[in-house]
């Protein structure tokens, strides 16, 4: 079969490569529809976050199952999502909700971004991908879920959604700010939940006029960032510039018992935080990866009744043969017609 590899920044090839096989009967074989382009994978491509290759591209997916075991959990011709992270379901960290950090995997289990120190277990641009622990892994798309809306919900969507739904599920109507920037699509993913999750107010900040559209199209207000001085508070704050600028406005608008979430990869080697503000406010700061299976479930019932909306943060469709070269396309989301 062939499969989509990363070369160095701005290259990349297609590769013939062996086919997946069944070994386990919670094994699913399963074949990519639509595949959708991380922020990360932006970032790998330019060569902006240094990966070495070469290794199997392409992590967020949804597929239909062509083969699977006994014990899988599902079905040939089933459409479902395959979380990016690998996890089995059972162990403590899954048991606790912690899915990307499953113990029966190395650290950084993931599709699509292989390469020494990680094992490389295959990407989603390709014709087939092998799912272990499928009864666990797999979720199902809903009915009427088109697979292009729903290919970004297994990582980038999941993303921006862990940094406001939780918690406003224990705070209906609370006020949410997102600061958007590096993480491009998880900032919007954020505000569209937000406003999907009925918040009391979603603004969004960004000095990119594309993206503050395409926020505004969800229903966020939207405004410049700027690096400018924090005006009010909030009850929930997500960080996605990736800035110390960003990072910081963020922990200084944060209201009494806020949330801040911070969905950005942080590049720098120490990144400076006003924690002492944020200690006298009683504001909890969350800076991890997220937990991609977790969350699916939630992210998939808001698809499926029509009240979030990711088609606003597409800007680009294109055939599976085009990935190569519209890989470092810069816009906030590339989906690939598989």
């Amino acid at each position: 079969m062939q499969a989509l590899f990363f070369l160095e920044a701005g290259r990349f090839e297609w590769r013939e490569v062996a086919a997946p096989v069944l070994a386990a009967d919670t094994d699913a074989i399963v074949r990519p529809l639509a595949v959708a382009r991380c922020d990360l994978d932006l970032y790998i491509a330019t060569g902006v976050v240094p990966f070495r290759g070469p290794f199997a591209f392409g992590h967020e997916s949804v597929g239909e199952v062509v083969a699977a075991g006994d014990a899988a959990g599902v079905m040939p011709g089933d459409r479902v999502v395959v979380p990016f992270q690998l996890s089995c379901g059972v162990c403590a960290s899954c048991r606790r909700g912690f899915t990307g950090s499953c113990e029966s995997f190395p650290p950084l289990a993931n599709y699509g971004l292989g390469g020494a120190p990680r094992t490389d277990y295959g990407g989603a641009l390709a014709d087939l991908m092998h799912v272990r622990f499928a009864d666990h892994m797999l979720v199902k798309l809903p009915a009427g879920v088109d697979p292009i809306a729903a290919a970004s919900a297994c990582d980038n969507i999941a993303d921006g959604w862990r940094g406001v739904a939780p918690q406003l599920g224990q705070r209906p109507g609370a006020s949410v700010l997102v600061v958007g920037g590096l993480a491009q699509s998880v900032g919007l993913y954020a505000a569209g939940a937000a406003v999907a999750q009925g918040a009391g107010r979603v603004l969004y900040l960004d000095d990119d006029a594309d993206r503050r559209a395409r926020a505004a199209a969800m229903g966020a207000e939207v405004a410049a960032f700027s690096e400018r001085e924090p005006k009010e508070s909030f009850d929930i704050v997500v960080e996605a510039a990736g800035s110390a600028a960003g990072i910081g406005f963020a922990m200084r608008s944060a209201g009494r018992n806020a949330i801040v979430t911070s969905v950005a990869i942080h590049l720098a080697a120490t990144t400076p935080v006003p924690l002492r503000d944020a200690y006298y406010k009683g504001v909890t700061l969350v800076s991890a990866r997220v937990d991609s299976r977790a969350h699916l479930p939630g992210v998939l019932d808001c698809l499926a009744c029509g009240r979030l909306h990711p088609e606003h943060v597409t800007h680009r469709i294109v055939d599976r043969s085009e990935a190569g070269e519209a890989m470092t396309d810069p816009g906030p989301k590339l989906i690939f017609r598989m």
